[in-house]
């Protein structure tokens, strides 16, 4: 699915933000709707490439003031992901996809899901294998928590931004 333009003169404007945690450096992208990015990494620059090449077409307005309050809950969030929030989130994406980042918000903190179960858990048909690609198309890091998706024997593998950051939100969560 395609992001919709809400004005339909000019192209959807996102405001944000960056914020310092305990993962590192966070960007926050904000919506009429909701946040439609919460991307982590090292380096302002590159997250911002990131969001660009994410939302293409898409007019970025740096905003700090406007988003202190967002940004202030999205870094609690990342440096508390056991914690619940209250951030209106954006979700754009296939059918596939949204119903994936609605299951992965419904695994209890504390807990993980293997990308099998959650294929089998979806109200459409889905396989493992597109479970793993919505995981990887996910844009919201943390607020949807596709750090608590598995592989099938336990392991960790792949995440957005970085498997060390996957183990360590698992570890902050307290997975066994």
């Amino acid at each position: 699915m395609t992001r919709q333009p809400i004005d339909t003169a000019g192209p959807e404007t996102l405001h944000f933000d960056y914020g310092d945690t305990a993962l590192g450096t966070i960007v926050v992208a904000q919506s009429v709707r909701g946040i439609a990015a919460l991307f982590i990494g090292d380096d302002h620059a590159k997250l911002l490439r990131d969001l660009k090449s994410s939302f293409p077409a898409t007019r970025f307005v740096l905003d700090q003031t406007g988003l202190a309050q967002t940004v202030a809950k999205a870094v609690a969030v990342v440096d508390a992901p056991h914690r619940p929030t209250d951030l209106a989130l954006d979700l754009c994406g296939s059918p596939v996809e949204v119903a994936v980042w609605k299951a992965l918000q419904a695994i209890p903190a504390g807990e993980t899901r293997t990308y099998g179960a959650i294929a089998q858990s979806l109200p459409i048909a889905a396989t493992a294998q597109e479970v793993g690609a919505a995981c990887a198309a996910n844009r919201i890091a943390v607020a949807v928590p596709c750090h608590r998706v598995v592989k099938s024997d336990g392991s960790i593998s792949g995440y957005r931004w970085g498997v060390q950051r996957k183990r360590r939100l698992i570890n902050k969560e307290g997975v066994a």
